[in-house]
């Protein structure tokens, strides 16, 4: 069994930090691309077809790069890093081009090529991190990532801002004619952070060899014919989802609630502005930017002392508590009526926020096999994705015929979802261990 030295907290942090350049990539996807894509021509209903990229090719890239990612191995460039640093400069190019896009058509090409981009770098990060670290610190592992994930959210609404404040004066998206320049300095920091985050991670981050007998595998792979390297990674996703654990069955019964409820969120916070608080347009917009920033702040906050929590009472508890925080904090929303104390619920959304993208994670790289984890973290991601294609077909038809169409409903609705999720995620329980507090399977008592 390979014995994986404890890393410092900066040793950690340098191998996450290329988290930051991701996320502030989905950030600007989130806050700016829709309105880009509407002052390009795009009407309200084409929206939801435009970001298809995001679920498409998050359900075939990130399985298929964990499949070829496994099956890798360089004593120069190692197994994982080469990914996610190809997808950091296709990411980095895409942000560059992407507010020179001359029609709708082009930046929507653009959008699909930066998600190939972005899911190629972000399944092997997944694995990295369970590559590297020991048991007993795959909670600090994944939480720090949590803590990332957060920041580059925030950091990109927050670039968004400031550089309209700075550098916009009157021109608006509103203002016709060209995208605002002001919203150029957003895209140029994504572009840099992007490949600037990750080969930081690179170059302070050396990877783990392979063990003989995983070097036998990978060199049994090289050897065969090109077509059945070609059909591998395809293989080997079947193979992995026919001999999942049951764990990753029940999580995958708490992720269809737990992220269809958090889809809804991001579809409706802004209308349910306009008919709670009868804001317009604009203020909804400006008011779900603050909530959602409150939140991301919020997952920095805490995304590092859940930790200890986890160490404490087990993960699978703080998880289950967490969606029902998040689940309350949806319930309570529409019903508060001051545009600031509305913000407080966040805090708890953001709780929520830092434990769902770092503790289920930390969770699945403890039962999956090592030579398997690159392609067990895609099919985590497919648990999202899956999801998300579900939402956006079938909750429409809800709002309509039982919802009244009622933005107020639809938050009211994902709330009890994240409650269902809660209820579901009591059922999980990770094979030979009661909780995550025990540093090694072996040293388990149950």
């Amino acid at each position: 069994m390979r014995i994986k030295p404890r890393l410092s907290f900066w040793q950690i942090f340098n191998m996450n930090i290329g988290f930051l350049g991701i996320q502030f990539s989905f950030g600007l996807q989130q806050t700016a691309f829709n309105p880009i894509f509407s002052f390009l021509g795009a009407n309200p209903s084409e929206l939801p077809l435009l970001n298809l990229a995001g679920p498409v090719t998050g359900l075939i890239i990130q399985p298929i790069i964990g499949a070829i990612s496994d099956k890798t191995w360089s004593p120069k460039w190692g197994r994982r890093k080469p990914f996610f640093l190809i997808g950091a400069l296709i990411g980095s190019l895409c942000l560059f081009a992407f507010p020179y896009s001359p029609g709708l058509w082009f930046a929507v090409g653009l959008l699909w090529i930066l998600d190939v981009g972005n899911n190629m770098a972000m399944e092997p990060y997944r694995a990295f991190v369970g590559d590297k670290l020991p048991d007993e610190q795959l909670n600090v592992g994944y939480q720090m990532q949590s803590l990332f994930v957060g920041a580059g959210i925030v950091l990109a609404n927050a670039s968004i801002f400031l550089f309209q404040d700075w550098f916009g004066g009157a021109e608006s998206l509103d203002s016709g004619g060209s995208i605002p320049t002001w919203l150029y300095y957003s895209f140029f920091m994504g572009a840099i952070l992007s490949v600037g985050t990750i080969l930081w991670s690179v170059l302070k981050t050396p990877e783990i060899p392979p063990t003989i007998q995983e070097l036998v595998v990978i060199e049994q792979h090289n050897a065969l014919p090109f077509s059945k390297r070609l059909k591998a990674p395809f293989t080997e996703i079947i193979d992995a989802i026919k001999n999942m654990p049951n764990f990753m069955w029940r999580l995958s019964a708490v992720y269809l609630f737990q992220w269809y409820a958090l889809f809804i969120y991001w579809q409706f916070i802004s209308p349910m502005f306009e008919e709670s608080m009868g804001f317009d347009k604009s203020q909804a917009l400006s008011q779900a930017a603050k909530m959602n920033t409150t939140y991301n702040i919020s997952t920095i906050v805490f995304a590092l002392l859940l930790v200890p929590l986890t160490l404490k009472f087990s993960g699978k508890k703080v998880y289950v508590l967490s969606l029902f925080l998040t689940g309350l904090a949806m319930l309570n929303i529409p019903f508060i009526n001051d545009p600031f104390l509305v913000l407080f619920p966040m805090i708890l959304f953001g709780i929520g926020w830092a434990a769902m993208m770092g503790i289920p994670y930390s969770m699945v790289a403890k039962i999956v096999p090592q030579e398997r984890r690159g392609v067990y973290m895609g099919i985590l991601n497919m648990m999202i994705v899956i999801p998300m294609g579900i939402q956006t077909l079938s909750f429409g038809p809800i709002v309509k015929n039982i919802l009244d169409n009622s933005a107020v409903n639809a938050i009211l609705f994902g709330g009890i979802f994240f409650i269902i999720a809660g209820v579901l995620a009591m059922r999980l329980k990770l094979p030979n261990t009661a909780d995550l507090t025990e540093i090694t399977p072996e040293k388990s008592t149950n």
